[in-house]
C-alpha cells in the first residue's frame, strides 16, 4: 500500500512537471493556438457534464430546490449552460482586460501571451464557482445566449467571407490555365451540391398533403438568392467571382437546411421526423466542429488585412500574410522586446468571439432551451434554432452582396 501510494504521488508530482512545462513553453506564436485548445477543452468538458453530472446536480440544495425533482434532461442542460458560463465570463473578462493595447510595451500584452499556468487554474476557478449561483442566473444566461448565438454566426459568416476571397485571391495569382480549371471545377461541384441539396429540401420539408408554405417560401427564397449571387458576381463592373458565389450559395443552402431540420418533431412540415427522432448527435458534433473551425480561423487569420479583427495600426494591416509566419522577424523578436511595436491585432475582438463561441456552442449542446427528453439526445431542435439559422443565411446574402457591390457605389474607399 505504501509503495503504490509512493507511486501515485510520484506519478502526479510528474504530470504537474509536464503541464508546467508544457504550458511554460507557450510563447507569443502560439499563444493564440493555445486559446483554442482552451476553448476546445471547454467543450469537452461540457459535453462530459451533460452526460455525468446530473445524479451530483440533483443532490445540491440551491439547484436542485424545486418541491418536484425535475427531470434528468433539465440537470443535463443546467451543467451545459453553467460551464458555458464559466467559460463566457472567462474570456469576457480577458476582453475587457485587454482592450485598448495598442503596441506590444503594453504590459497587458505579456499577460496576454503568457501566464499560462495561472490562466487555466484561473478558468477551472470561474467554472466551479458557477455551480454556485442560483437557477435565476442561469435562466437569464440561457436567454441571452440566443442573442450570443446570433452574433456567433453573423462572425462566422464574415469569416467565411474572408476565406472564400482570400482562396479565390491566391489561385487566380498563380495565372495558370490549370488553376483557373480548378476554380471553374471547384464552382460547378459547389452549385450541383447546391441545386441537388435544394431538390433534398422539398421532398424532406414540403410533404404532399399538407400546407408548408413557410418551407416552400424559405427555399424558393435561397434558391433565388443564389441565382442573385451569380448574376451580381459575373457583372463586368463587378470585380466577383464564380468560386465566391458557389461557396457562399453552397452554405445559404446549408443554413436553410439546418434551420428547417430544427423544426419541433410534430411539425407537420418536417419530413425529416419520418426518418429520425430527432437531430442526431453526429449533426450536433458537426455544429460543434465548425464552431471550433471558426475559432482557430479567427487567430489564423486575426492578422489579415481583410479581418475585422486587426486595428488600422497594425503592421500587417494590408497585407496578405497568415498570423503564424516563419520568417525572420518572428525569429529574433526577443532580441526587439525594446523596440515599441504596434500589436497585430485586437486582442479584446479575439477573446469576445471565444465569449460568443461559449454560447452558441451552449445553444448545440442544450438544444436552443427546447425540452430535451430521450436522455438528452434532442440537440438543436426548436423555433427558435430555426430563426437564428434563416436569419444567418439572410444576413450572409447581405453580407457578400455588399462585398460586391460596395466597391461600386464607393469606388473613393478601400474595402
Amino acid at each position: 500500500m505504501w509503495a503504490a501510494s509512493c507511486l501515485a504521488s510520484c506519478c502526479a508530482a510528474c504530470a504537474c512537471e509536464a503541464c508546467r512545462s508544457v504550458v511554460g513553453g507557450i510563447g507569443r506564436r502560439w499563444a493564440r493556438i493555445a486559446y483554442c485548445g482552451l476553448f476546445a477543452l471547454s467543450l469537452v468538458v461540457s459535453w462530459i457534464f451533460r452526460e455525468v453530472a446530473a445524479p451530483l446536480l440533483e443532490s445540491i440544495p440551491w439547484i436542485n430546490h424545486f418541491s418536484k425533482t425535475p427531470s434528468r434532461e433539465w440537470f443535463e442542460t443546467d451543467a451545459v449552460l453553467r460551464v458555458s458560463l464559466g467559460n463566457f465570463l472567462f474570456f469576457t473578462i480577458l476582453a475587457v482586460i485587454m482592450s485598448g493595447i495598442k503596441d506590444q510595451k503594453d504590459p497587458r500584452d505579456k499577460l496576454h501571451h503568457g501566464g499560462w499556468m495561472a490562466k487555466i487554474v484561473c478558468w477551472c476557478i470561474v467554472v466551479f464557482l458557477m455551480f454556485f449561483l442560483p437557477n435565476g442566473i442561469i435562466s437569464f444566461y440561457e436567454t441571452t445566449s440566443k442573442f450570443g448565438s446570433g452574433l456567433f454566426l453573423l462572425v462566422q459568416v464574415v469569416l467565411l467571407l474572408d476565406f472564400v476571397h482570400n482562396w479565390n485571391d491566391n489561385w487566380v495569382k498563380k495565372d495558370e490555365q490549370f488553376w483557373y480549371m480548378a476554380l471553374l471545377v471547384v464552382s460547378l461541384v459547389c452549385y450541383v451540391a447546391t441545386f441537388s441539396f435544394s431538390g433534398l429540401l422539398f421532398h424532406w420539408f414540403t410533404p404532399s398533403g399538407h400546407d408548408c408554405g413557410l418551407n416552400t417560401f424559405l427555399i424558393v427564397l435561397t434558391l433565388i438568392l443564389v441565382f442573385v449571387f451569380a448574376a451580381i458576381a459575373l457583372h463586368p463592373q463587378v470585380n466577383g467571382s464564380l468560386l465566391s458565389a458557389s461557396v457562399i450559395s453552397l452554405y445559404c443552402t446549408y443554413l436553410c437546411y439546418s434551420g428547417l431540420s430544427s423544426e419541433p418533431r410534430d411539425y407537420e412540415c418536417n419530413g425529416l421526423h419520418n426518418h429520425s427522432k430527432a437531430v442526431s448527435t453526429g449533426s450536433m458534433t458537426l455544429g460543434l466542429l465548425t464552431t471550433v473551425l471558426s475559432v482557430v480561423y479567427s487567430a489564423v487569420r486575426a492578422g489579415s488585412s481583410t479581418t475585422f479583427v486587426s486595428p488600422p495600426s497594425s503592421p500587417r494591416a494590408g497585407s496578405e500574410k497568415p498570423l503564424l509566419p516563419v520568417d525572420q522577424m518572428d525569429r529574433h523578436e526577443d532580441k526587439k522586446k525594446e523596440e515599441s511595436k504596434p500589436v497585430s491585432y485586437s486582442y479584446s475582438f479575439f477573446h469576445l468571439i471565444f465569449s460568443l463561441a461559449s454560447m452558441y456552442s451552449a445553444m448545440l449542446l442544450t438544444g436552443w432551451s427546447t425540452s430535451v427528453g430521450e436522455s438528452g439526445k434532442l440537440v438543436d431542435v426548436g423555433w427558435p434554432s430555426v430563426w437564428v439559422r434563416i436569419v444567418t443565411g439572410w444576413a450572409t446574402a447581405a453580407l457578400f452582396i455588399w462585398s460586391l457591390v460596395a466597391p461600386i457605389l464607393f469606388p473613393e474607399r478601400e474595402f
